[in-house]
């Protein structure tokens, strides 16, 4: 099984609100879609966030100024 990404999990996040869109679910079918729908959405939002922080981290210097440097991982 392939490693689910980003990518993947937008483009079934965008289908599943395709379809909640087209009024042809029934309610139970909306109610499974919506559910998969915020997994989906909360895998992306951390991917998001960890990537964030991968990027940049910001913090204050001793001169009370904003520093950007590179995240360090754990």
């Amino acid at each position: 099984m392939a490693k689910k990404t980003f990518e993947t999990a937008l483009k079934q996040l965008e289908e599943i609100v395709r379809e909640m869109e087209s009024g042809d679910l029934s309610l139970e079918q909306a109610v499974k879609k919506y559910e998969t729908g915020i997994a989906q959405t909360r895998f992306c939002m951390d991917i998001l966030d960890k990537t964030e922080k991968k990027i940049t981290q910001l913090t204050l210097g001793q001169d009370g100024l904003v520093k950007t440097s590179q995240f360090e991982t754990e």
